[in-house]
C-alpha cells in the first residue's frame, strides 16, 4: 500500500489541482490516471504545496511583526495581517504549482 493516500477529505492543494489537471490537462490526468499513479502524485503535490506554503507564512509573519503578543494586543489587526500574508503565501502556491 502506498504511504500517502489522497481523498476528498484531505489535501486542499491536491483537490485544486486535480480539478485544474481535469480542465486544462486532460492527457496528464488520463495517463496519471491509468498507470494508477494519480493518488501519489496528488498526495506528493499536496506535501509540497503546504511547504511552499507554510514556511513563507511563519518568515513573513515574523518579518512584518505579527506575533502572538500583537494578537494579544490587538486581534482584529492580527487578524487581518495574517489573512493578508496567508492570501499573498496562497497566490504564490497557486501560480508555481496548483496551476502550472
Amino acid at each position: 500500500m502506498e504511504k500517502h493516500i489522497y481523498d476528498e477529505k484531505n489535501g486542499l492543494w491536491g483537490q485544486r489541482h486535480l480539478r485544474h489537471l481535469r480542465q486544462h490537462r486532460k492527457a496528464l490526468y488520463t495517463e496519471l490516471q491509468i498507470t494508477g499513479k494519480l493518488n501519489a502524485y496528488l498526495a506528493d503535490l499536496n506535501e509540497q504545496a503546504e511547504t511552499m506554503f507554510l514556511e513563507p507564512v511563519k518568515q513573513t509573519a515574523a518579518r512584518e511583526g505579527v506575533t502572538e503578543q500583537l494578537k494579544v494586543q490587538d486581534q482584529m489587526l492580527w487578524v487581518q495581517r495574517m489573512n493578508n500574508i496567508r492570501n499573498r503565501a496562497m497566490e504564490v502556491v497557486n501560480n508555481d504549482l496548483i496551476d502550472a
